[in-house]
């Protein structure tokens, strides 16, 4: 289909990749967390101090937003100097988004929180690798054009 947009044709900026990563990733997850909601799911655990405390909304929002900030820009930062930076943050990103899973099992929350908590794990690893191919395919076009 001419015109269509698909994750190979998908090139964007540094300044584009961080906030389109981001923000959609954060958008998803917040999708998933009014699923959750809505099957069920309280989105609350018990603390050291057996005090019950909510994980969702605000946890869902500083949890996407930081980890997948910071990771994006040191990404976009490190490539200016080193473009492989890019290739190497598209492994350790994920990595870590899912191996994190873990915490979201160990934690006392009920089993729909649980299993939207770790869908939205795998909605930030999958936003990373697509996010930062976006970057690196932009990084080369422009290479190709002799922009940096």
């Amino acid at each position: 289909m001419p015109g269509a947009l698909s994750v190979r044709s998908l090139t964007l900026t540094r300044t584009q990749a961080v906030p389109a990563t981001v923000l959609g990733a954060l958008a998803v997850n917040l999708v998933i967390w009014l699923i959750g909601l809505a099957a069920g799911g309280s989105f609350e655990f018990v603390d050291e101090n057996d005090v019950a405390r909510k994980a969702a909304p605000m946890g869902v929002i500083v949890l996407t937003l930081g980890p997948a900030t910071v990771g994006m820009l040191a990404a976009a930062l490190l490539s200016l100097q080193w473009p492989i930076f890019v290739r190497i943050a598209q492994v350790i990103g994920p990595v870590l988004a899912l191996l994190t899973i873990w915490l979201t099992i160990d934690a006392d929350f009920d089993g729909v929180s649980t299993t939207a908590l770790a869908a939205m794990h795998v909605v930030l690893a999958i936003a990373l690798v697509v996010g930062l191919e976006a970057m690196y395919r932009g990084i080369n076009v422009r290479a190709q054009q002799g922009i940096r």
